[in-house]
């Protein structure tokens, strides 16, 4: 491969350098990060950004030229070699307007645009940990939930959903410029058979049987551009940790009317995932002491006293539940409570936390346009400074 070509096609050729320092070439050059490119001295958001599409779409075309032993590698080894049961969240994502893109550009521009396009998808799919099933001209058929199951698999669809509306809108290809290309995504989740192989050669791919990938497709085609759309069942599994509007559709072909769906509007304000999926008040069981003992600390820091406590402990023995029961009894007063909370869904963006901190404090929304943002985000520290700005001796 050409890296200084590549790079000059890119209008980035001012990287050469830094990547040949680096011992950059073909081979490496597909499992490059976010956090790689900062350290070869690539500082501008937007030439991150490019090189990072441009690299996803090395690694779809390097997956569309793969053997079927190389198909098949991509397969979990541990999955069974038979068949089974399993809850799957199935996703669907549509490049809109292709068929008008095909009308007015050169078969091997339109080429470059779709490969530019799955780039992105299958990047993002593989950055959420999901499976990409298969390619259909401009769609593009994900998993979530195999060959790796994770607990959160309806989340990481709906992430992944909003992540490539953002992307591809910011895709410059020959299409056109940022803002060009669009795309329409739909998702549901439901118990399915799957780990069949099908087909043949590069045709080979992991069927899911049931009435979940139909749903999929037909939320897909019923969704607005730019907009993801989820059935029923991936909705109760999420709660409130994104905000939706309901939609009830009469005229999905081969469904029952009404079916209920909903439009995801964006990420939900909640501050805490664990009261975003469990509503009303709390129950807690065998953590009396521990939560007298932050009583104890709380009441301390009331009197001046100031005190970090530090609650650790393996997935699943109850921290989430214990701070959320402590809120519930000091939830009294003029307290202020500040929550900065890690995600795994972002460990490739540094200060995330913080950033979404900002954000909620803000107001910006999902939908805002860069000045609306910046408007925001001006007025927000004018408000903030005078509260924030340290006291001077007098």
């Amino acid at each position: 491969m050409d890296l200084g070509g590549w790079l000059r096609s890119l209008g980035l050729e001012q990287y050469e350098a830094a990547f040949r320092e680096n011992a950059i070439d073909d081979s490496v050059l597909p499992s490059l990060t976010a956090e790689d490119l900062k350290e070869l001295g690539v500082d501008a958001v937007g030439h991150r950004r490019k090189l990072l599409n441009a690299i996803a779409a090395l690694r779809a075309d390097a997956n569309a030229k793969a053997t079927p032993s190389d198909s098949l590698a991509t397969i979990d080894t541990s999955a069974k070699e038979s068949a089974e049961r399993r809850l799957l969240t199935v996703m669907f994502v549509d490049l809109v307007g292709s068929t008008a893109l095909g009308a007015r550009l050169d078969p091997e521009d339109l080429r470059d645009v779709i490969a530019a396009y799955q780039g992105c998808v299958t990047g993002l799919v593989a950055r959420f940990e999901g499976f990409v099933v298969r390619y259909m001209g401009d769609g593009v058929l994900a998993y979530f939930g195999y060959p790796q199951a994770h607990e959160e698999d309806a989340e990481r669809a709906i992430r992944t959903g909003m992540a490539i509306i953002d992307a591809v809108a910011q895709l410059n290809t020959i299409a056109g410029p940022s803002g060009t290309l669009s795309t329409r995504i739909g998702i549901a989740t439901g118990v399915v058979v799957v780990g069949d192989l099908i087909g043949s050669g590069s045709s080979l791919e992991t069927m899911a049987v049931g009435d979940t990938p139909n749903l999929a497709a037909r939320l897909q085609a019923a969704a607005d551009p730019g907009k993801v759309v989820i059935s029923a069942s991936t909705r109760l599994l999420t709660g409130d940790l994104f905000e939706y509007r309901e939609l009830v559709l009469s005229n999905l072909k081969g469904r029952p009317a009404p079916e209920r769906a909903w439009i995801v509007v964006g990420e939900s304000m909640i501050d805490s995932r664990f009261q975003a999926l469990r509503r009303g008040r709390l129950a807690l069981f065998g953590r009396l002491e521990e939560l007298e003992l932050l009583l104890r600390r709380w009441e301390k820091a009331g009197t001046g006293e100031g005190r970090v406590v530090l609650l650790a402990g393996e997935p699943g023995m109850g921290k989430s539940h214990l701070v959320a029961a402590l809120e519930q009894k000091v939830n009294v007063g003029p307290n202020l409570c500040l929550r900065f909370l890690c995600s795994p869904h972002h460990h490739d963006t540094p200060l995330y936390p913080v950033i979404r901190h900002i954000e909620r404090a803000a107001n910006l929304e999902r939908g805002d346009s860069p000045a609306t943002k910046w408007e925001k985000l001006t007025r927000f520290l004018t408000w903030a400074r005078p509260r924030y700005r340290p006291s001077t001796p007098s």
